[in-house]
């Protein structure tokens, strides 16, 4: 029957494996979801890009051979993403909602023209393909004119840069403090077991031997903490996918399983490192250095 110091002491030993685990596991959650967000970064960008519609507008001169020509002709570009015709009736009927009145009955005749609505893929969404894209257009004499938000092209790419400059510090800067904190929690783990680490060592144990259950220990809690952290890392990409669908950031799953693979890899790396150099730091310490 176990004693009441015995109790205590395997009290002490779960609460200390317990704080390592949370440990690993909340910088491992962050790291991973900031991984995620980094690996899905262009797909976002893209996304925000290619919302960013254009409008062309074509004479009454154009004929529907003109405009099917027109329609095939951008649908098989590679910069297209997709496009729309918009008879200039339904473009009246449209108007005719917004401002509540019947300006074609009032005028006597449809003033709108008809138009074609396209997006274009992320990677030619920059000012000087779009401008290029344009000027094409605008060669075709029956095009009467072409319109989107040059303002916004310019906004979504400068804040783009902006952002992806920022990203890339932050990431260099958690992963940084992701395995200080980590490393932190083992050290402290072992600094509770320096005694024992000692006590072997001055009975002729050989360090190798000595370290191999700390590592092997700490392994497992990294382990533990990493499968934590994926499963939080799950969770929180499930719950983003459905409000945000239009992120795409399950597409496909390759990037959600290379993040969760990457932290389960890097929860053993870093016990494994962290316990290594912490176990050696008290192997080479004298014996009234331990005090």
């Amino acid at each position: 029957m176990a004693t009441s110091f015995e109790k205590h002491q395997r009290r002490r030993l779960i609460t200390s494996y317990f704080s390592v685990i949370l440990s690993i596991s909340l910088v491992l959650f962050l790291l991973g979801s900031l991984g995620l967000f980094v690996i899905n970064y262009d797909r976002m960008s893209d996304n925000f890009k290619e919302n960013v519609p254009m409008s062309v507008y074509f004479t009454d001169d154009a004929s529907q051979d003109d405009l099917d020509k027109f329609e095939q002709k951008v649908r098989e570009a590679a910069y297209t993403k997709d496009i729309v015709f918009v008879h200039k009736d339904s473009a009246a009927r449209e108007h005719q909602e917004v401002i509540g009145e019947d300006f074609v009955h009032f005028l006597d005749f449809n003033p709108l023209l008809h138009s074609f609505d396209m997006h274009f893929l992320g990677a030619y969404v920059q000012p000087d393909s779009i401008r290029n894209i344009e000027m094409e257009f605008k060669e075709n004499p029956l095009i009467d004119d072409v319109v989107y938000d040059r303002q916004l092209v310019d906004m979504v790419n400068d804040n783009i840069q902006k952002i992806s400059f920022w990203v890339l510090i932050i990431s260099g800067f958690f992963t940084f403090i992701s395995i200080l904190l980590i490393n932190s929690s083992l050290r402290l783990s072992i600094y509770s077991k320096r005694f024992i680490i000692k006590t072997m060592q001055m009975v002729g144990a050989t360090k190798p031997f000595i370290r191999k259950p700390f590592i092997w220990t700490n392994i497992k809690l990294g382990m533990v903490g990493a499968v934590v952290a994926i499963i939080a890392i799950i969770i929180l990409a499930t719950y983003v996918n459905n409000k945000l669908p239009d992120m795409q950031l399950l597409d496909g799953y390759q990037s959600l399983a290379m993040v969760c693979l990457a932290v389960f890899l890097l929860g053993i790396l870093i016990a494994y490192i962290s316990t290594f150099f912490a176990t050696q730091r008290f192997l080479n310490l004298k014996s009234d250095e331990l005090y």
